[in-house]
């Protein structure tokens, strides 16, 4: 296997963009031996930090090796700030772009990776887990597949927030509105996943296939719910599961094995 830091000029920041990658071995015949991943091209799977995280969250956290050795998969794990993964008009600011184009597009010119969207797959924890519904949910012609852990599904709840809430826990008001904008507006914009799965919907594209779990004594349990019951109204291609754990990489990791495996089968 190899690991690959690199940094690229990316129009969406107006600067370079950087990623860490696995990709998986292909001249070692006892490893191939008996995996039917292995008798297929290598597929593409990002996956995409939290709050307050960075491109090495993946890489020194969880099983993202392993990930690109079990399954033949191209680990991609990129630097997203504490952007939610979403376009801001300001210059250098638009993050979904960076994900699903600009990254894409240096992943398919550089190394011949993520040409079809049945290839590509996007995952995420937390701000991460929000990051790849919507990213995923913004590009379905890219996406195949997401994967959603914990995520921080908050935009139902911004317009609720008031300039003078007490000190939070993670963002004052100022962040949220410079991220989102008008926060009474954010649940109705296409900030918020359930928007851009109607918007494909009504546009006649296949959304990407999800999986998504979340921990019983997680903090962000409840939205995660209302997201589980949006997609299962809308008869949405999707798994959803719940089990004990927390806000924790305990949690993440096995359940992202469950999900790359999911979105992996024919089924």
């Amino acid at each position: 296997m190899s690991t690959l830091h690199v940094r690229f000029r990316a129009e969406s920041l107006a600067r370079n963009g950087e990623f860490y990658m696995h990709l998986p071995p292909k001249d070692v015949p006892f490893f191939m031996k008996g995996n039917p991943y292995y008798k297929r091209k290598t597929k593409t799977l990002i996956l995409l930090h939290g709050y307050s995280g960075d491109s090495t969250d993946w890489l020194y956290n969880s099983a993202a090796a392993e990930f690109s050795m079990r399954y033949n998969l191209a680990v991609v794990m990129p630097n997203g700030d504490i952007s939610f993964y979403v376009d801001k008009e300001a210059t250098g600011h638009k993050y979904a772009h960076f994900i699903g184009e600009d990254l894409i597009k240096y992943l398919q010119d550089t190394f011949g990776l993520a040409k079809k969207k049945e290839d590509t797959l996007i995952a995420g924890v937390s701000m991460g887990g929000f990051g790849a519904l919507h990213t995923g949910l913004m590009f379905p012609k890219t996406f195949g597949g997401v994967i959603a852990l914990s995520s921080a599904l908050i935009v139902g709840g911004l317009k609720n927030m008031k300039k003078d809430m007490p000190d939070p826990v993670m963002a004052n008001y100022e962040y949220y509105t410079d991220t989102f904008g008008d926060l009474r507006k954010a649940e109705k914009s296409d900030h918020n996943p359930e928007v851009l799965f109607n918007n494909n919907v009504r546009n006649g594209i296949a959304n990407p296939r999800i999986y998504m779990a979340c921990g019983l004594q997680d903090f962000l349990l409840e939205p995660n719910r209302k997201m589980r019951d949006f997609l299962k109204k809308q008869k949405a291609d999707f798994f959803y599961e719940e089990e004990d754990g927390v806000h924790d990489w305990a949690f993440w990791t096995p359940h992202a094995f469950k999900g790359i495996e999911y979105l992996l089968s024919k089924k």
